[in-house]
């Protein structure tokens, strides 16, 4: 728009600027700066004129000033455009994605940015609601109900029950589905008061550069540069798991089970749990099930590990905790969330096989079976104190052995110890080495272990597990 000063020119959008006696014409376009302005686009007339009509500012956060000069009439834009065009803000639009960088919203920002910063900020905070809006259809109205009948949100049954949310529902329920994790949803919630602030803005308020900068940082960073989040379905793990050879997730799949909300995640866990436990499956499905399983557990919330380790402590009848079950929770991290009584009875009855097969050597044909379905259930690590203590005893009697001899096959062996355990041992130890470090060394005036430890050749056997761990917990 043109301002000029001109008695002759239409007396229509007239204004009377403060402190002057002559009035302002706006007529045609005009420009300012390097921007152009149509004098039919109802935004752009008002962002010349609505102050100085009468007509409140708030709903787009203008605080202009009209500066009448004797030789030019011109529009001075507020302090803060400089400093917002000096800052990060104008490179930040490059992050946007291109589904979203084509837009006439994103377009309409780029060129306010130069004029009304207050106004630029609203325009992209309403964009990145409209982004998540999107996004949640994109994710499912399935997820989306469920979220919302849990956290007490307005149901949702359809897409339309989205379009339908205030602002901070929608932000609210972004977060409860996954979309949005708790530092962003904060960050964007506060992005909704300022922009609240803009809209109801005076003479004496306007957005400042910190206010701009964090809603651009905000709104690109958080929503408008990710892309849309496809949510990873419980068939889409049942047809990798079910695949007629060994399966581990890929990279893409783990990063779609770590963004997905809990419900999903629930889901995905108890139909692995039930094809790990069903006997009727192939053993390599049901292998390929834990394998699962152990990738995920490091992924999976910790509201889902709680109702996961009460799904498996449903299962547990009063003769106690099968092998399959402790299983199942360690492969999935949840076995320390399961009942502690019912962990000190199944690691009691691993003790008590431990002790009916024996650690002498000549017992080698049964320790590897022994030793590797314990090592299955995390080894040492979640044994009760005292369970521990008495296996680890047992474990360091295997490991050492008795003294040697000459062999069936001529040689001489200065230890007789069963190799099939020994490899198994360090492992064991090794894996708990913070967890053993003191119990191991207390085991040493152990007099069971003064006994079996009577040759220097047993000795150094024995110091081999202490270096051991001792090195182990120096590196960690």
């Amino acid at each position: 728009m043109l301002i000029n000063g001109s008695r002759g020119a239409s007396r229509r959008g007239n204004a009377e600027l403060p402190g002057s006696r002559s009035p302002v014409w706006f007529f045609g376009a005009s420009r300012l700066g390097n921007q152009t302005f149509d004098r039919q686009d109802p935004l752009d007339n008002r962002l010349l004129h609505s102050r100085y009509q009468g007509e409140p500012a708030g709903q787009l956060g203008i605080n202009r000033k009209l500066m009448w000069g004797c030789a030019m009439n011109e529009i001075v834009p507020a302090p803060t455009v400089e400093l917002v065009e000096a800052s990060e803000v104008p490179s930040l639009l490059e992050q946007i994605r291109p589904a979203w960088q084509a837009k006439d919203l994103i377009n309409r920002v780029r060129r306010l940015i130069a004029v009304d910063p207050s106004s630029a900020c609203q325009r992209l905070f309403n964009a990145s609601i409209h982004d998540l809006r999107e996004k949640i259809i994109i994710a499912g109205i399935d997820i989306a109900r469920e979220a919302a009948k849990q956290h007490k949100l307005p149901p949702v049954e359809k897409p339309e029950d989205i379009e339908r949310y205030s602002t901070a529902k929608i932000i609210d329920l972004a977060h409860r589905i996954g979309l949005l994790s708790r530092p962003d949803w904060r960050r964007l919630s506060r992005c909704y008061e300022i922009r609240r602030d803009l809209e109801h803005e005076d003479d004496e308020y306007e957005a400042g550069v910190e206010d701009c900068v964090y809603i651009f940082q905000t709104c690109i960073n958080v929503v408008l540069s990710k892309d849309p989040i496809y949510l990873i379905r419980v068939n889409d793990v049942k047809e990798l798991v079910e695949q007629p050879e060994p399966a581990v997730p890929a990279q893409s799949l783990l990063e779609d089970y770590e963004h997905a909300p809990q419900p999903r995640q629930e889901e995905i866990l108890k139909f692995l749990a039930a094809i790990a436990m069903d006997e009727e499956q192939a053993e390599l499905v049901r292998q390929n099930a834990f394998a699962f399983l152990t990738h995920f557990s490091k992924l999976t919330l910790n509201p889902v590990k709680l109702t996961l380790a009460s799904h498996l402590q449903d299962k547990i009848t009063k003769v106690g905790p099968t092998r399959l079950i402790i299983r199942i929770a360690y492969a999935a991290g949840v076995l320390p969330y399961l009942k502690q009584a019912h962990l000190r009875d199944f690691f009691l009855n691993v003790l008590q096989g431990m002790k009916q097969v024996g650690y002498h050597w000549r017992s080698y044909t049964s320790h590897g079976e022994l030793l590797r379905s314990f090592k299955d259930v995390g080894g040492l690590l979640h044994c009760p104190a005292d369970v521990r203590i008495a296996i680890l005893k047992w474990l360091v009697l295997a490991y050492l052995g008795e003294p040697g001899g000459r062999t069936s096959y001529g040689n001489i062996r200065h230890v007789f110890y069963s190799n099939t355990a020994a490899p198994i041992v360090e492992e064991l130890i090794s894996d708990a080495a913070s967890l053993v470090r003191e119990d191991l060394r207390n085991l040493v005036s152990d007099r069971d272990i003064k006994l079996a430890c009577c040759t220097s050749h047993i000795e150094r056997r024995l110091e081999n597990l202490l270096d051991l761990v001792t090195e182990k917990t120096e590196s960690g």
